[in-house]
């Protein structure tokens, strides 16, 4: 017998089914065992009738909550009495005539049928595989994908490609640390892991994409926060031959159409989105990512804005970027180009820190959850970057030398953006924080208590690495 859905039972009212998943609840009712049952697709409750309890007692004896099953059985329209209207099929009823044990669970290190969030993180992370099962990490699973479906479509139709950029890659000073790996066959030499595709998306233009996005996933050594993780994914997007304003417009009507087809609960603020300059958001609202929300206890108001006119440099006393080094460094990245009208300071090195960069930052309720600028195309420009942040002559080309001899054989503007698509997801979902919204996350420390990493490795793994360990200082 073919496999039907618990989510299309009530196509078949009458008939007898084979559905296959997990016992959900068990309820022995003195002559009647009834069972809730669960597939991908949602519930259906299920009865053992008392003419079939003594022939099927052996086969459910062992049959507790979690336990994987076959379950063979009828259809039948519950009466008028019973009819749970406010539930999935509760106007049907699983009479069961078979039911096979796949797999038997053993008793759980915390239930899953209530919300996990009031179970400890470690034991939730620990057993992840287990938590995903709950009915909320579903939902919260299941939504994601519906988003990233709807983002793919919604690219593609504006003659975007998806591209997957290496995840092996070379150390560049980009703003935050770099996870490297170091090269068994080139010893002393290191990978470093992406803390994003920035050089590859504009090395994309230059290869003629013209429009490329892809979920991309980006690693950085950073201190853990409610909102950030050691790898975590980004929407990111490059567009050629675009200004500031065709970005901003494209991705605020992809947000719009994200919230009002997949989340119609929720009401967005103000269309067209607000737009703050730098100053002012940090004279009225004390940061750059204001949240200007009317009314902050309705978890469904979503109040948009962007954030631009962003100052281009920084002076290094005031930064906490671990590449910084000469006198300047950069608000966002190195790859922004100026507005237009600051250009000329830029290549003069003339009033570095008064000169705005093309860079918007979209923000929702205080999160920002989306950045990006057009781009320096010119390798003359980009070389002036590099020299007012402190770099040699030597550095920039052993950093960027490949990017600067790109941008010399025909690369032509563009720009984009890059969302945090987890913190997204996170405010969507009206979650803490983006553990809650991302399959296999790290703890709040960046361990993995699932897989117990990070962990040592072999002295020959060691041995092979060409490296050398030291012991930790106390």
């Amino acid at each position: 017998m073919e496999r039907t859905y618990i989510g299309d039972a009530g196509a078949h009212v009458g008939e007898t089914i084979l559905f296959k998943g997990w016992i959900d609840v068990r309820r022995d009712q003195g002559k009647l065992v009834f069972f809730d049952f669960r597939d991908m697709t949602g519930y259906i409750q299920g009865v053992i009738l008392p003419n079939r309890a003594a022939e099927m007692a052996e086969a459910v004896k062992d049959a507790r909550p979690e336990s994987v099953v076959a379950v063979e059985g009828i259809i039948n329209k519950r009466p008028e009495r019973n009819v749970q209207a406010d539930k999935q099929n509760g106007d049907i009823e699983l009479e069961i005539t078979a039911l096979t044990i796949l797999n038997k669970a053993e008793p759980l290190p915390f239930e899953i049928n209530v919300d996990t969030k009031e179970v400890g993180e470690e034991s939730r992370l620990k057993h992840r595989y287990l938590d995903l099962r709950s009915a909320r990490m579903q939902r919260n699973m299941r939504k994601r994908d519906e988003v990233q479906k709807y983002v793919r479509d919604f690219l593609h139709d504006q003659k975007f490609i998806e591209v997957e950029t290496p995840i092996l890659t070379k150390s560049t000073p980009e703003g935050a640390r770099d996870y490297v790996v170091p090269s068994r066959l080139y010893p002393n030499h290191f990978y470093a892991l992406p803390q994003s595709p920035q050089q590859y998306k504009q090395l994309l233009m230059t290869g003629g994409v013209e429009r490329y996005f892809q979920f991309a996933k980006c690693m950085r050594d950073e201190d853990g926060r409610g909102d950030r993780q050691p790898e975590f994914t980004q929407l990111d997007m490059e567009m050629s031959f675009v200004d500031r304003e065709a970005v901003m417009q494209m991705n605020e009507a992809l947000l719009i159409n994200i919230v009002q087809k997949l989340f119609p609960e929720k009401k967005i603020q103000e269309i067209p989105f607000p737009r703050i300059s730098y100053k002012d958001a940090m004279e009225q609202y004390g940061n750059d990512r204001p949240d200007i929300r009317n009314d902050k206890e309705d978890p469904n108001s979503l109040a948009f804005c962007w954030v631009i006119d962003f100052p281009f440099f920084e002076s290094t006393s005031k930064s906490d970027n671990p590449d910084a080094q000469g006198e300047w460094t950069y608000t966002h990245n190195p790859f922004s180009r100026p507005i237009e009208e600051h250009m000329s300071n830029l290549m003069n090195k003339e009033a570095v820190g008064s000169i705005l960069t093309t860079q918007y930052d979209i923000v929702l309720n205080g999160f920002e959850i989306g950045g990006g600028s057009i781009r320096n195309h010119s390798f003359e420009a980009l070389s002036k970057v590099f020299e007012l942040l402190g770099h040699s002559v030597e550095t920039i080309e052993s950093d960027f030398g490949h990017m600067l001899q790109a941008f010399k054989l025909g690369t032509p503007p563009h720009g984009g953006i890059a969302w945090g698509f987890d913190r997204l997801m996170m405010l969507l979902l009206n979650e803490p924080n983006i553990r809650e919204v991302m399959a296999f996350p790290k703890t709040g420390e960046g361990k993995d208590p699932m897989m117990s990493a990070p962990s040592t490795i072999s002295e020959k793994q060691v041995e092979e690495l060409h490296i050398v360990l030291k012991k930790p200082k106390q």
